[in-house]
């Protein structure tokens, strides 16, 4: 969409998903309802959702404490409005940033929520992030679109992609300097790099907090044949139960990982492929490693933070995704979640 936005308004609790004509008609009368509120057009206000799916939204619990919201605003609210968006999150996320461009301090400031049902794609994830720059709405898109790629759509908690997702990045324009509206414009790679740096953070703790999570991991796979090969085999090892269930007992069980290389149906060679465990050579040459160290590497096992190398040995494809592991606990939330 090309209309500017003004104000979004987020519930949690329940997704609005699957709820037909009726959950259309919900989000109307609180769009309605917010748009007058705030004297805007209804294109200019935003509304997202994350909860249980398939049940109907009680909106007019909404719009009657819409006078009550609106008197609350404050700049200074940011981890009241990350705490107020969580469900099954352990702790509110939010981080900001700040850049000079044009002699002035450029300030990002974003919040996220999301602990489960994370996959590629996103999933019941929703993060904001707002800046003071000047930026023009088209580069702005082509920006969110480059980094999201490489942050939250580089995540993984369970493998299972939600109904419901948003990432919304808005520039307010309140800082005195020229717009950024060309492509060609050296300022763009200094905005980049910040917002990437941003959203990874909230990305990560997304992924830290995930449901019964004990361990943070980061998969990165080299040597494929093309990027897009290299992150579906990152995919693959990250959202393998067995390869997360292994990392949750502090297992090296290198089995597993070959077994989620192999199911992949990318391109592979056997006798090419290279794993490390942080810094423990595990295979090499189609086989184990002659030096592999089993009690070494159990030992890094036991690590909060865990680094998985893969290189496929094939060409230049590379990626970089983040998961954790599977715990009893992931079970208990998700067996209890209605109850």
């Amino acid at each position: 969409r090309d209309d500017e936005a003004y104000a979004i308004l987020v519930n949690s609790g329940n997704a609005n998903a699957f709820t037909g004509e009726k959950g259309h008609q919900a989000v109307k009368h609180v769009m309605k309802a917010l748009s007058g509120a705030l004297s805007l057009s209804l294109t200019s206000v935003l509304m997202a959702s994350t909860g249980v799916i398939g049940e109907f939204l009680p909106y007019k619990k909404i719009v009657n404490s819409l006078p009550k919201l609106i008197d609350g605003l404050s700049i200074n609210k940011i981890e009241d409005c990350s705490r107020a968006i969580m469900t099954t999150d352990t702790y509110p996320k939010y981080c900001s940033k700040k850049i000079s461009l044009d002699n002035q301090v450029i300030t990002i400031v974003g919040i996220a929520k999301g602990s489960g049902m994370i996959a590629p794609n996103m999933g019941t994830m929703l993060s904001f992030i707002i800046t003071d720059a000047k930026v023009s709405q088209k580069i702005l898109r082509q920006i969110t679109k480059k980094t999201n790629d490489t942050t939250f759509n580089s995540i993984s908690v369970d493998s299972d992609t939600s109904t419901s997702d948003t990432v919304l990045v808005a520039a307010t324009s309140k800082v005195n300097m020229s717009t950024i509206e060309k492509e060609s414009d050296p300022r763009i790679k200094t905005f980049t790099v910040a917002l990437e740096s941003l959203m990874k953070d909230l990305a990560l703790e997304i992924v830290r907090d995930g449901e019964g999570a004990s361990k943070l991991v980061e998969y990165e796979v080299i040597g494929a044949v093309s990027n897009k090969s290299a992150k579906t085999v990152a995919f693959s090892i990250a959202n393998s139960p067995l390869v997360k269930t292994a990392i949750a007992g502090e297992d090296p069980n290198w089995g597993r990982i070959i077994m989620a290389i192999g199911k992949s149906g990318e391109k592979i060679q056997q006798e090419t492929i290279v794993i490390y465990i942080g810094e423990n050579l595990i295979v090499e040459n189609g086989k184990v490693a002659n030096d592999y160290n089993e009690e070494n590497t159990q030992k890094y096992m036991r690590s909060n933070e865990i680094y998985f190398k893969v290189d496929l040995g094939l060409g230049i494809g590379q990626a970089k995704v983040w998961g954790c592991d599977f715990t009893k606990e992931y079970i208990s939330i998700n067996a209890d979640y209605r109850s």
